[in-house]
């Protein structure tokens, strides 16, 4: 598998994949002006074994909520899609039908239309989502799980070197949670994958599998499915929900994860939040707060574009993406209201 993975064919695919929609970054367009040199560097170190993986950047975005990005080395990058290129397919085939994130064929949308359909059939909703997910995802936890589903030690290798590339770049978010027969060292234990890293979201997935599996077939839950770190489970009663509430917080805590406290069973006529709308049985809401900052998102692209700093076609893609996003709701009054007023100014 590594010789395929270090393979001129396999790494040439995955800057193209690293690149899509990117050329115009300085970075990428860097790495291309010499693709055919770098590649080869790449290559020879990878074959070498002295492949160490680059310094971070990081930022923070607002929107839905503030959280650390770090971005890796567009060189990084290649090697990531280099990587998942191959063990996707060894991982893929294990998951849950209700894995939803990160997947081909699944997404945001699909999540909200099987969300929406087991709130017809079922009249109670637990909904739980895992407190600093990416941050406390264990190394040593993470690296087992891995070993497990890869054969191959120069491709576990590999993985390593990009866990441990990771190691301190979430710390200042992470607050230390100690679970039973910790000691004062737990502390130090290497944790945290960079939140915008291609391999960070697929091992978010590998992470949680076991745990996926655990719903399904321990608990029998027939309703279950799983955004990233959101979960919700469906059930006839609520008595049966607080009972896997508790088996739930056993089982992550395995995984050194915990769940939101407030966590409680709640009708689903009452509705329920889920990625960025407010769904209920018959009906689909965008979140009133989407629609407040695409409000101002536009007012801004609406000046940046009278001032010459943003063109017609580049304002036009973004209303058109977010149009697209809230079709999927009962929305045609907000779309009325946010975009049937807007007048593009000349230059």
């Amino acid at each position: 598998m590594y010789q395929r993975l270090v393979s001129w064919d396999n790494l040439l695919l995955a800057y193209r994949k690293a690149a899509k929609g990117k050329r115009g970054q300085p970075n990428v367009a860097g790495f291309e002006y010499h693709l055919e040199e770098r590649l080869l560097e790449l290559q020879q170190e990878l074959q070498n074994f002295t492949y160490r993986p680059g310094p971070y950047t990081s930022f923070h975005i607002h929107e839905p909520k503030r959280r650390l990005i770090s971005a890796a080395p567009f060189r990084d990058r290649v090697v990531h899609h280099a990587l998942c290129n191959l063990i996707e397919l060894l991982f893929e085939r294990s998951f849950i039908f209700d894995s939803y994130a990160n997947r081909i064929g699944k997404g945001t949308h699909r999540a909200l239309d099987r969300a929406q359909t087991f709130s017809r059939r079922y009249p109670y909703l637990l909904q739980c989502d895992i407190r600093q997910f990416f941050p406390s995802i264990d190394h040593a936890i993470l690296h087992n799980i891995l070993a497990n589903g890869i054969e191959d030690e120069n491709i576990l290798w590999l993985c390593d070197q990009i866990l441990a590339s990771g190691v301190g770049v979430l710390s200042d978010v992470y607050e230390m949670v100690y679970f039973p027969e910790d000691d004062l060292f737990s502390i130090l234990r290497p944790r945290g994958l960079p939140i915008g890293n291609l391999t960070s979201q697929f091992w978010g997935n590998v992470y949680l599998n076991g745990f996926d599996h655990f719903v399904k077939r321990t608990l029998r839950c027939p309703a279950y499915l799983r955004y990233v770190d959101d979960f919700l489970l469906f059930s006839e009663d609520k008595e049966t929900l607080w009972c896997w509430k508790h088996e739930i917080e056993e089982r992550l805590a395995g995984l050194r994860l915990t769940i939101h406290a407030g966590a409680h069973p709640v009708p689903v006529t009452e509705g329920f939040s889920f990625l960025g709308f407010q769904l209920f049985p018959e009906k689909r809401r965008l979140k009133r707060r989407k629609g407040i900052y695409y409000r101002r998102k536009l007012h801004t692209m609406l000046r940046e574009h009278a001032m010459g700093e943003l063109s017609f076609e580049q304002m036009t893609a973004s209303v058109q993406g977010w149009v697209n996003h809230t079709r999927y709701g009962n929305t045609v009054g907000l779309r009325k209201a946010v975009l049937g007023k807007m007048i593009v100014p000349p230059k």
